[in-house]
C-alpha cells in the first residue's frame, strides 16, 4: 500500500483541522504522504497549516503539509483533491440568509434563493479550478464537498472531471442510530434517497456483521422507541415522522414548515453571524502553538464527521483500503431513479472502487418524495444554466422552477434583489 497525496482547495477553513484529525487518526486507511493546503488567504492557510502540522505529529504520522496559494502548483501529481471553497466568503453567506426574507422567502446558504445565488458565484470558479486539476494531475479524482453540492458536481460531471460529492448528512444519521441502538456504526447502512440537501431514510439495515449483505430493518424499531429525538434531532414535528414512516433531512424542514423557518429566521436573524463569530474564536484558539488537537468549539461549526466519510471514499477509490466498499455520494443518476434525467446528480448508497463510483440499484421512489425530488432537480438543472450562461431572465427561470419560491411576483424581486447582492461576483451582471 502506498502512501497518497491530496490536496484541499479552501484549506485556510476554519474547518480544516476537523479534516486533518481524521486524517491522523485514520492514517492506516489511508496513509497520506503530503497534503497540499491551497488558499488565496496567506496568513490564514499558515495558521492552518501549523495546527495540522502539530496534529499529525501528536499521532506520530510522517506527513508532510504544504502551503501555497497557487492552485495549479498545489494539486500537481495529487491523487485526489477536495473542495471545501466558499466564494464570498462568510460575509456573502450572510447576505443569502438576509435579503429572500424581505420577499417572504427562507434565507438558506444552500437551497432557495440563497442556494441559487451560491451556485451562481460558486461554478464557474470551482469549474477553473477543475481546469487546472486537469492540467497538472489528469489522473486526479475531485471530491467536491462545496456547497451546493449537487449542482457543483453536475457541472464538474457534465465537464468529463472525474468527480465525486460529498456529504455530512448520511454519515451523521448513521452514526446517531448506532448510538440510539448502542452497535458500532460499521453495522449500519442506510436506504438514503435523494438529492443533495435533499433525502430520506427510507430504511435501516442492522448489519450481521461490517461488510455483510444481509441484516434485519430497524427502522420501525428506531422510530417507536426514538422518534422524538430523531425529530428533534432533525427539528421536525414527531407527529410527520410517525406519518411518514421515514426520517427525512433536515433540510427537508425547509420544505415541510417553510412558513414557520421564515418567521424564526426574521426573529433571530442569520446563522452565517453565528459562524463568522465561531471562526474568530477559532482562529484565536489555532494562533496558539500548543495546541495540538481540534478544540472542542470546532463542533459548533458544522459539517460533523466529515472527515471520516472523506476518508471511507478515499481510501477504497484511491486503493488504499479493502478493495471495495458501500458509502454514500453524489454522483450521475444514469437511470437509477429513471423519473430525472440522467445527467441529475443523485444522492444514493454507491459501490466505491478504485474503478470509480458505482451507484447502487433503487427500489421505486414514492411519489411523496419522487414528485419533489423531481421538482428540485428542474431547478437544479436551471440553475445550473444560469450559472454557466448567466442573464437575468435565466435567473428568473431558475427561481420560478424552485418550489420554495415558484410565484412569478416572488421571482421578479428575487432576481433583482440577487443580481444587485452577488454583482461583484458575475461577470455577466
Amino acid at each position: 500500500m502506498s502512501a497518497v497525496k491530496l490536496a484541499v482547495v479552501g484549506g485556510g477553513s476554519t474547518y480544516t483541522p476537523e479534516l486533518i484529525d481524521g486524517f491522523a487518526r485514520l492514517h492506516e486507511a489511508l496513509p497520506i504522504a503530503e497534503l497540499v493546503l491551497i488558499d488565496p488567504a496567506e496568513q490564514r492557510l499558515e495558521l492552518i497549516a501549523g495546527l495540522a502540522r502539530r496534529i499529525f505529529d501528536r499521532y506520530g504520522r510522517d506527513t508532510r503539509v504544504v502551503t501555497t496559494s497557487s492552485v495549479l502548483q498545489g494539486v500537481s501529481d495529487a491523487d485526489a483533491v477536495l473542495l471545501q471553497l466558499r466564494v464570498g466568503g462568510q460575509a456573502i453567506r450572510n447576505s443569502d440568509e438576509s435579503w429572500p426574507l424581505d420577499c417572504g422567502c427562507v434565507g438558506q446558504e444552500t437551497t432557495g434563493a440563497g442556494g441559487l445565488a451560491k451556485a451562481l458565484r460558486t461554478v464557474p470558479v470551482v469549474l477553473d479550478i477543475a481546469e487546472q486539476i486537469r492540467t497538472a494531475s489528469p489522473n486526479a479524482w475531485i471530491v467536491d464537498f462545496t456547497n451546493p453540492v449537487g449542482i457543483v458536481t453536475r457541472a464538474l460531471l457534465n465537464e468529463g472531471h472525474r468527480a465525486v460529492g460529498l456529504c455530512n448528512v448520511a454519515i451523521g444519521f448513521q452514526r446517531r442510530f448506532a448510538r440510539h441502538l448502542g452497535v458500532e456504526p460499521a453495522l449500519i447502512r442506510l436506504d438514503h434517497v435523494g438529492l443533495n440537501h435533499l433525502t430520506w431514510e427510507r430504511g435501516v439495515t442492522l448489519l450481521d456483521h461490517p461488510g455483510a449483505a444481509t441484516g434485519q430493518e430497524v427502522l420501525p424499531k428506531l422510530l417507536a422507541n426514538f422518534g422524538e429525538a430523531i425529530a428533534a434531532d432533525v427539528r421536525l414535528p414527531h407527529s410527520l415522522l410517525q406519518r411518514l414512516g421515514v426520517v427525512p433531512s433536515y433540510y427537508l424542514r425547509y420544505f415541510y414548515q417553510h412558513d414557520t423557518v421564515v418567521e424564526e429566521q426574521r426573529a433571530t436573524g442569520s446563522r452565517a453571524a453565528e459562524v463568522a463569530e465561531i471562526e474568530r474564536q477559532l482562529l484565536d484558539l489555532y494562533a496558539d502553538p500548543a495546541l495540538d488537537h481540534k478544540p472542542a468549539l470546532l463542533e459548533k461549526r458544522g459539517g460533523a464527521y466529515y472527515s471520516e466519510a472523506a476518508v471511507q471514499l478515499l481510501a477504497p477509490l484511491l486503493g488504499t483500503g479493502d478493495g471495495t466498499d458501500v458509502h454514500v455520494v453524489d454522483t450521475r443518476n444514469d437511470g437509477i431513479l429513471p423519473f430525472l434525467p440522467d445527467d441529475a446528480v443523485i444522492e444514493v448508497p454507491a459501490q466505491i472502487d478504485a474503478d470509480g463510483v458505482w451507484p447502487l440499484p433503487q427500489r421505486p421512489v414514492e411519489p411523496l418524495y419522487a414528485g419533489l425530488i423531481a421538482h428540485v432537480a428542474a431547478y437544479e438543472q436551471l440553475a445550473l444554466r444560469a450559472a454557466l450562461d448567466g442573464g437575468r431572465d435565466r435567473v428568473v427561470d431558475a427561481l420560478l422552477a424552485h418550489p420554495l419560491i415558484g410565484q412569478w411576483d416572488t421571482a421578479e424581486p428575487l432576481a433583482d434583489r440577487l443580481i444587485a447582492h452577488n454583482r461583484a461576483y458575475l461577470s455577466w451582471a
